[in-house]
């Protein structure tokens, strides 16, 4: 759970199912590239649990940029609590899923020191300076007019 009606997670397979099914999900945020899996859209389809698809890619490179204004969408999804319950996704749960709260985290007022220690809980050994920069850097501004 990252707030109350957010949680988050890495790519959940058919053993999930019926956890996910416990939480009443509304929507799932997806932030992988790849399109979602057939017997997982099948799952949401019956769920009647929206899918909402970032493509965002996976970087290992230090020079490709995380995506600003795609993070920018996958929150004002994750803002409107029109969609709660949300699950925030991608493959492991670490990087893009982490970059997104991460940047949840500051438009909630969080200490940039906190930012990091709950993106470096989930990171663990695989975190990135890159993705630390970018939750740094990223320009809260034309999202604090959402409720946070």
């Amino acid at each position: 759970m990252v707030h109350d009606g957010v949680f988050r997670s890495g790519f959940p397979g058919p053993a999930s199912f019926r956890f996910l099914g416990s939480l009443k999900l509304r929507s799932i945020v997806y932030l992988c590239p790849e399109p979602y899996p057939e017997e997982s859209a099948r799952f949401l389809g019956r769920s009647g649990i929206k899918l909402h698809h970032f493509g965002i890619q996976g970087h290992k490179e230090p020079f490709v940029g995380i995506p600003e204004e795609t993070i920018r969408e996958a929150l004002k999804v994750i803002l409107d609590v029109r969609n709660h319950p949300v699950l925030i996704h991608c493959k492991r749960g670490k990087h893009r899923t982490g970059c997104v709260v991460g940047c949840l985290r500051k438009l909630q007022r969080w200490r940039l020191s906190s930012v990091f220690d709950e993106y470096l809980h989930f990171a663990a050994a695989k975190a990135r300076k890159t993705d630390q920069r970018f939750m740094e850097l990223f320009d809260t501004s034309s999202l604090v007019h959402l409720p946070a």
